[in-house]
Parts: structure tokens; C-alpha cells; sequence
């Protein structure tokens, strides 16, 4: 029997997928010896130092409201950080927004600057709500693929050959959830260029940057002309391993970032204020425990990548973030029968290819953020999975 309420919900949200990884999860919340390799969260607990500061700021008695804009003492750290990292100037007073986490920095990026109707170009594979919130500022996606045979870098052209009359926002994310996918300074100046030439604003979600392995990050707002027509997109979830703490920022161009800050007051009104005063403290003094967690992630890194390629699992090594994304063709399943029978039957849990687009199918992603000793008895029991399904070819 249909819910007689379900009349009363929006046609945009109603017509909306739920997400592929927390639908998939929930099946692994009831399952306490499953060893999950899904949800992209590190296993590290967020520095003590960090800690501290929340707990000393509410011992201090720091409950209010903030700044709509965050805590100006934040703000000038962001900009600090921001300048020695990547090479970007901002003032700490008109040009960066303290949001709920990078998604709602993005949500509210989307929907400050589109009109219903106008268009998206996005990569993918892409993480699971970039789709979701262009549809829900009423735009139209439109989705540029990546491929394994370019470890899921962005093609220039593939960018252009997407656009059509129409388009005005590029969204990028590198390196890329779920593929670890980066791309190299060449082909970003190739973007910038098409950028300006079809007057293109683009939203940069950088959030995995300080986890790049291997070259350097470069962010696109650094390029030629670039700064003032791009969004950037910063927060403490993945490489400070905050993820609970639920902070993030933006930093543009004021008239952009006002307008970000128009729809952050009437919904969120600002980020918490033991959040922020964390995250002041991440920023001084938290970067000797990023390299160490970093370091961590790297070897690690190199055991998942080895074991899926052994075990016949083709896997690219990601350049950045902290995912595998291997390719499941060889069990001639599709990835989420796949995805399905290993956890039922293997007890580990991996993210269907198909939960981050169309372009995701025949994959599937695999966290290295948990345990080195985990992930070897994760993929151990992979491969015994592997061999009950039928013996794939070793390489």
C-alpha cells in the first residue's frame, strides 16, 4: 500500500537516488565481524591536541553563535593556510566562509550561483552527492567521463566535446573520490583556458589534496586568471581526520562568497563554534600528525593496490585520496552482485562502482583509511571469495 504522503514531497527530491553507500552500509551496521573497506573515514582518532582545544573552549564556557562567517581568528588561519599550501591569497573577512562540512559548502556554492535550468559539467566517477546537488539547485549534470586507462584523470577535450549553450559551472574534485584520480598542472592550465574561453565558473573541492602520493597538487584557482573565477573548496574531515567534526570552508571572489553566506545564515546560521575552535587548532599545530597519518595511508596504499592485482583485481595505483578502485570484471559479475556476495559471503565490505555514476560499472571501491593488519586479512578473504566464484587469472 503507497503512503498517501508521498504526494506532498517535491517532484526534484522525490525523483532523487538514495545514496549507494549508506544503503550498502546499512546492511553492514548489522554485521560486527564484517571488516569494512567502504565508508571514507580514517580509522585515526583526530589528534589530542585538536581534542583538547574543543574540550578546553567548552570548559571555557564557548557555546554562542558565531560569526555567520565563521570565527575571524579561523578565517585568518584559512588564509594562512591556504597561502603556504597552495599558493592562494584571500582576505580573512571577505572572502571565505566557514561551512557545515564541505558538502554544505558545495550545496550552498551550487546554489548561490545557479539558475533553474542552467548546466554542470562534472567528472566521473564522482563522489556519490555531487549529482544529487546540482539537481537539487535545479540544474541540469552534465557528466564528463573518466577512465582506467588514464588512472581516472580529466580529459581536456572530453570537457569540451561536453559543452553545450547553457553551461556555467565546472565542478572538479582532485584528487578524486572514489578513484584517486589526479590531474597533472598541463592538463588544468588545457581547463582553465576552456574555462575562460566559454566564461565557465568552477568549484574546486580540494578536500583530499594533502593526501597526493605522488607529484604535486596543483589547485586550478592558482592558473592564469583562474582566482576570480573559481570556488575553492577546503576542509579537516580526511586529512586531519575530523570527521565528526563536521568543518569545512569556501574561499572566492565577496560577491560570491556573500551570496554563499545569504543561504548559509538562513539555514545553518554558522558552523559550531567548539568545531571551529578545533579547527584553529588543526591549522597551528596539526600538520606534523597529517605527514604521519599520510605516511601510514601511503604504505598502505601499496599493499591493497598489490594484493587486488595479484589476486587478478586490476587496480590502477591512486595518486591521491585514500581509495582503491579496482575493476571486478574478471569474477564476471556485475559490481553490485559482486559487492553483494563478498559481503554476504566474506564478510567485507566494499562500495559497488555503480554508487558513484554510471561510468562506476565493472568497479569498486575500497578504502585503505583502516589498518594495515585489516586490510591484509581484508583482501586475503577477498580472494578466497574470489576463488569460490570462479579462479580468475592471475597476473
Amino acid at each position: 500500500m503507497s503512503d498517501p504522503s508521498q504526494r506532498f514531497v517535491a517532484d526534484h527530491v522525490g525523483g532523487l537516488p538514495r545514496s549507494g553507500i549508506r544503503d550498502f552500509f546499512a546492511i553492514v551496521s548489522a554485521m560486527p565481524q564484517a571488516i569494512s573497506l567502504g565508508i571514507g573515514e580514517p580509522d585515526f582518532v583526530t589528534p589530542w591536541h585538536i581534542r583538547e582545544a574543543a574540550i578546553f573552549a567548552l570548559e571555557k564556557g564557548k557555546t554562542s553563535y558565531t560569526d555567520n562567517l565563521g570565527l575571524v581568528r579561523l578565517r585568518t588561519e584559512i588564509t594562512r593556510y591556504v597561502e603556504n599550501n597552495f599558493g592562494l591569497s584571500y582576505h580573512p573577512e571577505k572572502e571565505v566562509l566557514v561551512a557545515v562540512g564541505v558538502s554544505e559548502a558545495l550545496d550552498i556554492a551550487l546554489r548561490a550561483v545557479l539558475n533553474p535550468g542552467d548546466k554542470v559539467l562534472y567528472h566521473e566517477p564522482c563522489y556519490v552527492s555531487y549529482m544529487p546537488s546540482i539537481r537539487l539547485a535545479h540544474a541540469e549534470p552534465i557528466a564528463v567521463s573518466t577512465s582506467a586507462e588514464d588512472a581516472f584523470g580529466i580529459d581536456p577535450d572530453k570537457v569540451a566535446a561536453a559543452w553545450e549553450p547553457g553551461c556555467k559551472v565546472l565542478l572538479l574534485n582532485f584528487p578524486t573520490n572514489p578513484t584517486g584520480g589526479v590531474t597533472e598542472r598541463a592538463k588544468l592550465e588545457q581547463l582553465a583556458r576552456f574555462a575562460v574561453e566559454k566564461d565557465l565558473l568552477v568549484i574546486s573541492d580540494e578536500i583530499y589534496s594533502e593526501l597526493t602520493f605522488e607529484g604535486e597538487h596543483v589547485s586550478i584557482a592558482t592558473l592564469s586568471g583562474m582566482q576570480e573565477r573559481t570556488i575553492f573548496l577546503h576542509g579537516f574531515s580526511k586529512a586531519f581526520a575530523m570527521t565528526g567534526f563536521r568543518i569545512g570552508y569556501a574561499c572566492g571572489p565577496q560577491s560570491l562568497i556573500e551570496a554563499m553566506m545569504k543561504i548559509h545564515q538562513y539555514s545553518m546560521l554558522c558552523a559550531p563554534i567548539l568545531s571551529q575552535e578545533a579547527a584553529i587548532e588543526a591549522l597551528k599545530n596539526g600538520t606534523p600528525a597529517v605527514e604521519r597519518m599520510k605516511e601510514a595511508y601511503a604504505r598502505r596504499r601499496e599493499l591493497i593496490v598489490r594484493r587486488f592485482n595479484e589476486m587478478g583485481l586490476k587496480c590502477h595505483l591512486p595518486r591521491g585520496s585514500f581509495y582503491a578502485f579496482p575493476s571486478v570484471e574478471v569474477s564476471g559479475m556485475e559490481s553490485i552482485d559482486f559487492c553483494k556476495g563478498l559481503l554476504e559471503q566474506a564478510e567485507v565490505a566494499i562500495v559497488p562502482g555503480t554508487a558513484f555514476g554510471p561510468g562506476g560499472a565493472g568497479f569498486a571501491r575500497a578504502s585503505f583509511s583502516t589498518s594495515y593488519e585489516r586490510i591484509l586479512e581484508a583482501t586475503d578473504r577477498i580472494e578466497r571469495y574470489l576463488e569460490t566464484v570462479g579462479s580468475p587469472v592471475r597476473v
